[in-house]
């Protein structure tokens, strides 16, 4: 029963206390995201007489797909991905283990996706415990948890060239997925960007699904994976163009048939006269390997830039657990090194970690028998090799492709802070330098005042392309290194929820009742002849005594 207000004190309508929405479901321990990770978690925390929720987003709804979320698909999804059912069997058959956390009492939801977690924290007072949203192809709801493993993965990032917006351009890791997973990648023929050893991986796996990778890209004087590797793709026909990058992906909206090749001097320049043409269906971008960490940063858990784990990850300890300490990470959200990407068992250690650990939290103590594995140490400069590829590929093209797809924003709209073009805006001081100090913020460009004023990262796409590119371009305006930039945050929703499926989250009767508060508008729905005092939004009126219990 709610306590009754104490004399002589006010009820402030916008105030969120007693207004938490209902939560739909509960359990101890979520884990989010069915790879080999996420799935040795569910497997180990079985068992124990907790509740253990397991949701993974595949199969995803084609439109999602479509706004390249959660991976650069580059609409080369065969007519497969349409058939909900056939995917499904296809993603089981792919991942038998699922099957295993069935049987073991797991609570197993796919074609669910996590878009946010909400703990308990001081901008959020009213949540009651911690709560995630989920969301399947028809409903959205709210599950509180107790423990939360988060093992979404990875994707690729982005690189801008021109023609990289037709249709086969696409992020290799994307390309993977609809081969491995869905069964349902429409390419034939396909040029490979970048050579370290995840890309190098990748593509071998997809010759065993019927590609044929024609051509290695790499703006770099040597390839940088796994030689090994390297050498199995040159025997099935691959091409190895070092120091070099693409000019063009020439094709129509159906998608592209060649790409041009140019080679780049130390600076990024391209060499006059050094062409090549390439006959392909698909370009796979596999210039980095990006931890998939929207999830952990839109719940507020602290990151940093992590060479030797692939750039922007979780703070973690070597229980797994991040800074918030009920939020775990395994698998490659948690990091990627090249031995990470030739063997699945690393990304299982990490799951089987995380669970003991949160295992352990609840109550529960199992002996602890696997050790985090450790970081390879990096071949090279990670942070110079994004900036020398964005430089070469991006600030030297031959036009001036757009790097934000979504919003059309180009490099030098990045580099001059320049707000979209259909605001007519002309800065009054046009130069990069003047501009990229005016965004400084304790010495370094600030990526969010860039996406507020040039909308760059605010697509449907939710920052996924060109995130990444955007960081690098600031670093190169103002002459820092990529790992000295932070990245445009995240914010929950972060997987795209038509408005239908919002508005079936339930509200307390104390919120539909006087909503209008929270907006500073109490007379906007009232007619003027019932309105006394003051007739704007400027002051709310003084509300009298209310008991509210």
């Amino acid at each position: 029963m709610k306590r009754p207000l104490e004399p002589n004190t006010y009820y402030d309508p916008a105030s969120v206390a007693g207004k938490a929405p209902p939560i739909s479901d509960e359990t101890d321990i979520l884990i989010v995201g069915a790879g080999p990770a996420g799935l040795a978690a569910a497997l180990a925390a079985a068992g124990h007489g907790l509740r253990v929720t397991l949701v993974d987003e595949n199969p995803i709804p084609l439109d999602t797909m479509g706004e390249e979320v959660p991976l650069h698909f580059g609409g080369r999804m065969g007519a497969a991905v349409a058939n909900r059912n056939s995917v499904l069997q296809t993603l089981l058959d792919a991942r038998p283990e699922i099957a295993d956390a069935l049987e073991a009492g797991v609570d197993v939801r796919l074609g669910t996706a996590v878009w946010g977690l909400f703990p308990q924290q001081r901008t959020t007072a009213w949540i009651d415990g911690a709560v995630a949203g989920l969301a399947d192809e028809e409903n959205a709801s709210l599950l509180r948890f107790k423990q939360v493993i988060i093992a979404t993965g990875r994707r690729d990032m982005g690189l801008a060239f021109d023609g990289w917006h037709r249709p086969g351009v696409m992020g290799v890791s994307a390309a993977h997925r609809l081969a491995t997973v869905y069964e349902a990648l429409d390419c034939k023929r396909a040029v490979l960007v970048g050579s370290d050893t995840h890309a190098l991986a990748t593509a071998h796996a997809l010759i065993r699904k019927g590609v044929q990778i024609v051509a290695i890209i790499e703006q770099a004087e040597q390839v940088s994976g796994d030689s090994a590797l390297l050498g199995l793709l040159v025997e099935h026909g691959a091409r190895v163009l070092t120091g070099d990058v693409v000019r063009e992906a020439v094709g129509d909206a159906f998608g592209i048939t060649r790409i041009t090749a140019v080679a780049v001097d130390t600076a990024g320049r391209p060499v006059d006269g050094a062409l090549y043409e390439i006959e392909c269906d698909t370009v796979l971008l596999g210039v980095a390997a990006i931890p998939a960490i929207e999830l952990v940063e839109a719940a507020g858990c602290r990151t940093s830039f992590q060479a030797d784990r692939g750039g922007h990850v979780p703070q973690v300890d070597p229980a797994q657990r991040t800074s918030l300490p009920f939020v775990l990470v395994a698998g490659d959200c948690a990091g990627v090194w090249a031995s990470k990407s030739l063997d699945e068992e690393a990304a299982r250690i990490e799951g089987r970690i995380a669970a003991h650990t949160a295992l352990a939290a609840l109550g529960v103590d199992i002996a602890q028998q696997d050790t985090a594995p450790t970081p390879d140490i990096p071949t090279g400069d990670v942070a110079a090799n994004r900036t020398a590829w964005v430089r070469a590929s991006t600030v030297h093209a031959q036009n001036a492709p757009f790097v934000c797809l979504c919003e059309e924003v180009t490099a030098s709209e990045i580099l001059g802070q320049q707000p979209p073009r259909y605001l007519d805006w002309t800065p009054a001081d046009t130069t990069v330098q003047s501009t990229m100090t005016a965004s400084l913020q304790n010495g370094s460009p600030n990526p969010d005042v860039t996406k507020r004023l040039t909308r760059a990262c605010m697509g449907p796409c939710q920052g996924r392309r060109c995130r990444e590119q955007v960081a690098t371009l600031l670093g190169i305006g103002a002459g820092l290194s990529v790992d000295a930039i932070a990245l445009a945050s995240f914010r929950p929703p972060v997987r795209p929820l038509s408005l239908r499926q919002i508005g079936q989250i339930d509200e307390t009767p104390h919120m539909q009742n006087r909503w209008d508060a929270w907006f500073d508008m109490p007379s906007q729905w009232t007619p003027f002849w019932l309105c006394t005092g003051q007739q704007t939004v400027a002051v709310r009126p003084t509300q009298p005594p209310r008991n509210e219990g």
